[in-house]
């Protein structure tokens, strides 16, 4: 049980630090302050997690605190990057990009669809999606808390 939730750990905090990472990159390329940011702080999510891997392969018990306490973290810091971005919608560089495109063509953005509201419910998505999955990773960790603990100490059962 122990190999199970190392590899789901390592997986989970190598794809948010990689994935975040270059998002955050590609944010900063483009000018975009806050993403590089939010990026930047939600690839220490990762890294938290994989602090905590590294815990658990070295027999510290605290390891799995590291596991939960990274999740609570990415929640935290998805749901602000949410926040932030709904009640800034004016200054979200995906609508600028895409009004300032439809302006090149001479298209009526109004017309088409209400964009500021499907950006809304797709960073609603976002946080809905963040705390399903965020939420399913801290339960997974506790409930496996125990075996963790006694495959570190030794013991065959939990």
């Amino acid at each position: 049980m122990l190999k199970r939730v190392l590899r789901v750990a390592r997986f989970d905090g190598m794809s948010v630090l990689v994935i975040a990472g270059a998002f955050a990159l590609i944010s900063g390329a483009m000018g975009d302050t806050s993403g590089a940011v939010f990026g930047a702080l939600i690839a220490a999510a990762g890294a938290i997690e994989l602090r905590g891997v590294s815990l658990l392969r070295s027999s510290r018990r605290q390891g799995i605190f590291w596991l939960v306490g990274s999740q609570l973290y990415l929640m935290s810091i998805v749901l602000g990057y949410v926040s932030y971005r709904i009640f800034n919608l004016a200054k979200d560089p995906l609508l600028r990009a895409v009004t300032k495109a439809m302006a090149t063509t001479g298209m009526d953005l109004d017309e088409m669809v209400d964009l500021p509201q499907l950006l809304r419910l797709g960073y609603l998505a976002v946080a809905a999606v963040t705390i399903v999955y965020q939420g399913g990773m801290i339960v997974y960790y506790l409930r496996r808390r125990a075996v963790v603990t006694a495959a570190i100490e030794g013991d065959d059962t939990p």
